[in-house]
């Protein structure tokens, strides 16, 4: 992918959102797949054949052309658009990340992504004093210039965003952006429409479920140069949002509480295991004052060194030595190439090749593993 941001024309854009949607294409697929083929539409069309020699025996599904034009066309009829990875108006921290998403749905002014950003997340059970404190550390930290980022959950997400109103506020949303969840923010979701934007990776009309809250997650913490957990059980959400916020660099802070009340126990073992104690705005401004937005060329779009090729002429040989090497335990990429004697390219491309076959597994910290082959 190219280093220099760009608009993409419209047909291109198609052909991101086909790409993106098709059977087995992750971000980092995507990533690799751009880096390989230079375009999408190419990266398309080489689509089944990559499958093939992952060992899929039927044909892998494409994202039908007449669905993403009717994608775009409902988004557009919304007042939404799709912006692209590769394009200026893309947020440059999100695209910095290692699975950033190619394309995000905006709904409402997406001119708000381009400030810098805070996220205020929490427990849905929200204590009233930890809605209030959310509320005011919001209105503070917008009175700074920050726009504030959430999930748009009951609870702590919901005071955040009612803080940020006037001053710029962002719902990451895990279903898709047309659709509201939970039903009783209905009133600040349209506030946050009009004032602010709302965000998804997920095609319009999604439902949200389980699997996709950790996602969403991940693009919250990805939007921000800080997270700040107001209160978390030990089994909250928001907890995955400071795990995705400090594998991404972010600074994570978290508000101290009574150890009598289990909507604290998160955000005190947080402070226990090194997270920055928050008791006001001016503790979240000092932990991000010298932090900067990553440049143009960090985006991580731009094609590795060391990435998969189109033309590389593998035998069966070197796809077994790989295969052999993974299990159903997740196993780091750079252990494997270590291990099998082939080149970084090589070992990539066949990771490449199975994961179109569904036949491999990502993981957090660049791991894989081998996953029953579905044919």
């Amino acid at each position: 992918m190219a280093r220099a941001a760009r608009v993409l024309s419209e047909s291109e854009r198609l052909d991101w959102l086909c790409l993106s949607r098709s059977e087995n294409v992750g971000p980092a697929t995507f990533r690799d797949l751009l880096g390989i083929y230079g375009s999408a539409g190419a990266a398309l069309a080489a689509l089944p054949q990559l499958a093939r020699r992952g060992g899929r025996r039927s044909r892998i599904k494409l994202f039908p052309r007449a669905a993403g034009e009717d994608e775009l066309a409902a988004l557009a009829q919304r007042g939404g658009r799709l912006i692209a990875l590769s394009e200026p108006e893309y947020p440059l921290p999100l695209a910095a990340t290692v699975d950033a998403p190619p394309l995000i749905a905006v709904l409402g002014h997406a001119h708000i992504l381009d400030r810098q950003a805070v996220a205020i997340v929490g427990a849905r059970n929200a204590s009233a004093l930890g809605g209030r404190f959310a509320r005011e550390l919001a209105v503070a930290l917008g009175a700074e210039g920050f726009t504030i980022v959430s999930g748009l959950a009951r609870g702590i997400d919901a005071q955040a965003h009612s803080g940020a109103l006037e001053t710029g506020t962002v719902a990451v949303v895990a279903g898709g952006v047309d659709v509201i969840y939970p039903r009783e923010n209905t009133d600040l979701y349209h506030a946050i429409v009009d004032a602010g934007a709302v965000v998804s990776e997920q095609p319009l009309g999604t439902v949200p479920q389980g699997r996709h809250f950790p996602r969403r997650n991940r693009i919250i913490s990805g939007l921000a140069l800080a997270v700040v957990v107001v209160e978390a059980s030990m089994r909250s959400g928001s907890l995955i949002t400071a795990r995705c916020g400090l594998e991404q660099g972010r600074e994570v802070l978290a508000v101290p509480g009574s150890p009598l009340d289990p909507r604290h126990r998160g955000t005190n073992r947080l402070i226990r295991d090194g997270a920055a104690m928050c008791e006001s705005a001016e503790d979240v401004i000092a932990a991000v004052v010298h932090m900067t937005p990553p440049a143009l060329d960090e985006r991580a779009g731009a094609a590795p060194a060391d990435r998969p090729a189109a033309d590389l002429d593998l035998d069966a040989g070197a796809r077994e030595k790989v295969v052999e090497l993974l299990g159903p335990s997740p196993v780091a990429v750079d252990e494997v190439i270590r291990q099998c004697q082939l080149t970084p390219a090589e070992v990539l491309t066949v990771i490449l090749e199975l994961e179109l076959a569904g036949r491999l597994g990502r993981h957090p910290g660049g791991q894989v593993s081998l996953l029953m082959d579905s044919g």
